[in-house]
């Protein structure tokens, strides 16, 4: 009862406010990697969701990961609030298999998925969000298994007065925020521009006393991205440190293990350039992440059970275009050196090489485009492995397009999985690898008035890894399970409209919904830690529309039904006046509910904020 009576107030907003004009102007284009031959948006033929920085910045979302859950087929299942820790799926799966990138540096962790959201930026920070399901393997190497999301963070952008030699120092409060929980939020940025050098330089704070025994988190960033001759062709560095302290109640072990307590750090270096000419596009990377983990079981008496892990890795990559008369040749090439210290995992190193290549090309008046690509990595303790693959569009007319796609994926056991031991878990040097074919087919629509993807996909994987036991009372131990067939299809329907209170372009209505079906082969387990528990029904309304010119409202809706046929709803809201003031509430159903590892989340609860994003 309480789904159809929020969904049906929902429907009645907007059918009320989108009685207005649509909009007639031409979107701007977005230029996406979905591929490593760069292609604008709608010339793509893979599901691709685009999160740009105006819906970042008006969403009901005050952090990356409710930002993400708030889009379809992907999962984040979170503990508590304020982001403070999440696992992230894409279409099923496991939290092991998706890849976070970063200005398209890989930020995989060989210590554990739980760490693949350690990104902390703050919103205001990012321009753009590039979500690519399905089979990414061949594009971006191994752990891309379900897909990659790749973050792109803001470039400096001169004011319209400003001259492009004028030295120029501004430093802004961005955020300034209270809430539940004694929650508090405090960002500063800083742009700094020379005659040669462009930087913005950000620090941001977030703490909180928790919604529940044991739940106090303090979050902190560091965020310098600097562009040198940037009226050429420029010289990009990226740096971050993130650093996340948190009480753990329940998290990981079972629910009566209340008094856990984590520290994590994830930080990145990287050094890039562009080099164009006529016929070839060159962009070479240098780039150094690294990250920490120390986990206490008892917060208090850290000498009855702590783990303590470091982990590195240093890449480099170069990936370009060649454009033929026949098609356009995408290559690439990246090296990796990672390593891990640990006290429970051992001293471990690994060497990682890729090779890729895409080659797209047109038939038919360029009706159909075909875009081949083959993958080949070296694994220095897993030997070699290919992803081949094939990407396959029809161009109905420039707004309407049929698609499909295949390919093999793959993920290399995390170290974790390989060596950890404990008094109730024992992982296996043993493992195999995980793979899977993974296969789709869609449709998508896209004007300056509609957005509209359809898609059907399957995946049949191998040798997945969970934890497992025969026994009640034997140790939980890394095992390849065996095989999972995953079936589901998705929907996403965006109308965009000018509000009949504003002139703006910021107005839409979005409707998504996603059905995934696990077919588990395996009959012979008794006890499963990581049983696939995925979003069988996900449905997701949001509703953005300016009042007044100067006034923000966003609605989001989401409802989800897991395998376990558990089922909760979620309505969340946020009104911001002109950028420099918001207020958010969450939960506001007051839902009792849980996402993963029976942490309960929090019940109703807002935050009010000052702020002043970065245009």
């Amino acid at each position: 009862m309480k789904l159809n009576i929020s969904i049906i107030c929902l429907l009645f907003i907007q059918l009320i406010i989108s009685q207005n004009p649509v909009l007639d102007e031409v979107l701007d284009e977005v230029v996406v990697s979905s591929s490593k031959i760069s292609l604008p948006f709608s010339k793509n033929f893979r599901t691709i969701k685009i999160i740009e920085s105006k819906e970042i910045i008006n969403s009901a979302a005050t952090n990356l990961s409710d930002l993400l859950q708030q889009t379809t087929g992907i999962d984040i299942r979170r503990r508590g609030v304020g982001g403070v820790q999440g696992d992230l799926y894409i279409r099923g799966g496991g939290f092991d298999q998706t890849l976070i990138l970063v200005d398209g540096m890989k930020m995989d962790d060989i210590q554990t998925g739980h760490h693949t959201l350690n990104v902390i930026l703050p919103l205001h920070l990012i321009e753009r969000i590039e979500i690519i399901k399905g089979p990414a393997a061949r594009i971006f190497g191994q752990n891309a298994f379900n897909g990659a999301i790749n973050i792109v963070t803001k470039d400096f952008n001169l004011n319209e007065n400003d001259s492009p030699k004028q030295k120029k120092i501004d430093i802004n409060l961005s955020e300034l925020v209270f809430g539940s929980f004694d929650q508090k939020i405090f960002s500063v940025v800083s742009k700094i521009v020379t005659e040669k050098v462009e930087s913005i330089i950000n620090f941001s704070t977030n703490k909180s006393d928790g919604y529940r025994h044991n739940t106090d988190f303090k979050k902190n960033s560091y965020f310098i991205k600097t562009s040198i001759n940037s009226n050429q062709s420029p010289i990009n560095i990226i740096t971050f440190f993130n650093e996340n302290k948190f009480g753990a109640n329940g998290f990981y072990a079972s629910p009566s293990a209340t008094e856990q307590y984590e520290e994590t750090q994830a930080s990145l270096l990287g050094i890039s350039k562009t080099f164009n000419s006529d016929k070839l596009s060159i962009t070479p990377k240098l780039y150094w992440r690294r990250g920490q983990d120390e986990y206490i079981y008892i917060r208090d008496n850290p000498s009855v059970y702590r783990n303590l892990h470091k982990t590195n890795k240093f890449s480099a990559e170069i990936g370009g275009s060649y454009f033929l008369e026949s098609g356009v040749l995408g290559f690439g090439l990246d090296l990796s050196l990672v390593n891990i210290s640990s006290n429970n995992l051992g001293d471990h190193k690994r060497t990682t090489l890729n090779l890729f290549t895409d080659y797209k090309f047109k038939l038919f008046n360029d009706k159909l485009v075909l875009s081949p690509g083959l993958a080949i990595s070296y694994f220095s303790d897993m030997s070699f492995h290919s992803f081949p693959g094939i990407d396959i569009g029809f161009n109905i007319n420039s707004n309407a397009k049929l698609y499909s796609n295949v390919g093999k994926t793959y993920r290399i056991p995390t170290y974790t999985d390989l060596y950890y031991s404990d008094r109730t878990t024992l992982g296996n040097e043993s493992l195999d690898p995980e793979s899977a074919i993974s296969t789709e087919i869609g449709f998508k629509f896209n004007n300056s008035t509609w957005n509209f993807n359809a898609a059907i996909f399957q995946r049949n994987a191998k040798n997945l890894i969970d934890y497992v036991k025969a026994n009640e009372n034997d140790l939980w131990r890394a095992t390849n399970i065996g095989e999972l067939k995953t079936n589901g299809f998705e929907i996403d329907l965006k109308y965009n409209f000018k509000s009949k209170f504003s002139s703006l372009n910021s107005s839409f209505v979005n409707f998504s919904y996603t059905n995934i079906n696990d077919s588990n082969y395996i009959n012979d387990i008794n006890f499963s830690r990581y049983s696939i528990n995925s979003l069988k029904d996900h449905f997701i309304s949001k509703l953005n529309i300016n009042y007044l010119r100067n006034i923000n409202h966003s609605i989001v809706f989401k409802y989800a039904k897991r395998s376990d046929n558990l089922n909760y709803s979620v309505l969340d809201s946020k009104i911001m006046y002109k950028k420099l003031f918001y207020f958010y509430v969450n939960n506001i159903l007051d839902e009792v509910y849980s996402e993963t590892n029976l942490v309960p989340m929090p019940g109703t609860n807002f935050l009010v904020g000052f702020t002043i994003g970065i245009d």
